[in-house]
């Protein structure tokens, strides 16, 4: 085994059991709260919601103030219909029935208007905004409708999507063949069959989501790679799989193998193809929908 899988293997048995260790790499985050931790959106009609007391229990677990405990409530609550378009929002009732200060639903109205929820007007107050008007990209709405009843068009959405992206960058990656890169690519592939082999989904994903990121770099197209990050890190709280594959694989490890070749060669139909191939779906497989992101 290379010096970089084992490295990468132990500090994914470092992350998986809460513990640092050295040369972690703490850009895959992927512990998830416990259950108990998570923040139901509640009911706006006759609901019993006491924010001073439920919400700063939940704030001091996740790093939540009663500012970020608002913008949550309110969220969930607009995304999951709760609070359909065009409902008004009214300060002075939102914080009665929150038990927060003018000023707290004033920012957090600031925060759900820049994220497309909600609109503030001069003599109309503020209101729910449709869907259609929605930031669907912003991290958080991805979260909030994860959970929501729009969970599995999401899912189907941001898929189509990634199909659209990745198998384009894998095409432009093989004109812009470096050496560098080149050998990263072969260690991530090296990595994910040592995982593989082991047991280890974390290392896996961990190398997966890595071949995938450097894929994009090397494409040349800044605007595709920005994109692309959205959508990796819309996929880590959606429900979707983390990984290209739906799960370890040997096949899902070969298409990888068979990806750096196309590169390699500068074959750039073989290497869209080997994409495609790799975001295949498969119906059975069961997905897990992990908890809401920390903040």
């Amino acid at each position: 085994m290379s010096t970089l899988a084992h490295t990468m293997m132990t500090a994914a048995r470092h992350a998986d059991s809460g513990l640092a260790g050295a040369g972690e790499l703490d850009r895959y985050p992927y512990a998830e709260a416990p259950v108990s931790d998570r923040v139901g959106a509640p009911h706006w009609d006759g609901a019993d919601v006491e924010l001073s007391r439920v919400g700063r229990r939940a704030a001091g677990s996740r790093g939540r103030g009663l500012h970020g405990q608002l913008v949550q409530q309110l969220g969930q609550m607009i995304v999951s219909g709760d609070l359909g378009a065009d409902r008004p929002l009214v300060p002075e009732e939102i914080g009665q029935r929150f038990e927060v200060s003018r000023t707290v639903v004033r920012e957090s109205l600031r925060v759900l208007e820049a994220k497309g929820l909600v609109s503030a007007r001069p003599n109309v107050g503020t209101r729910v905004r449709p869907v259609a008007d929605w930031n669907l990209l912003d991290p958080d709405i991805i979260e909030w409708r994860a959970f929501g009843p729009q969970r599995d068009d999401q899912r189907r959405e941001l898929g189509e999507l990634r199909w659209t992206i990745e198998p384009l960058a894998a095409r432009l990656a093989a004109g812009h063949g470096r050496p560098d890169i080149q050998q990263r690519l072969a260690d991530m592939v090296e990595i994910m069959g040592h995982a593989l082999g082991q047991g280890d989904s974390i290392t896996f994903a961990r190398a997966d989501n890595e071949f995938h990121a450097l894929l994009i770099q090397v494409a040349g197209n800044r605007m595709l790679e920005h994109l692309s990050g959205i959508v990796s890190a819309a996929l880590q709280v959606s429900g979707s799989p983390m990984t290209s594959c739906d799960r370890p694989s040997e096949t899902c490890v070969a298409h990888h193998a068979r990806m750096v070749e196309a590169l390699a060669a500068g074959d750039a139909v073989g290497a869209e193809s080997a994409m495609r191939q790799l975001l295949t779906v498969h119906p059975e497989v069961e997905r897990v929908v992990p908890a809401p992101r920390e903040h």
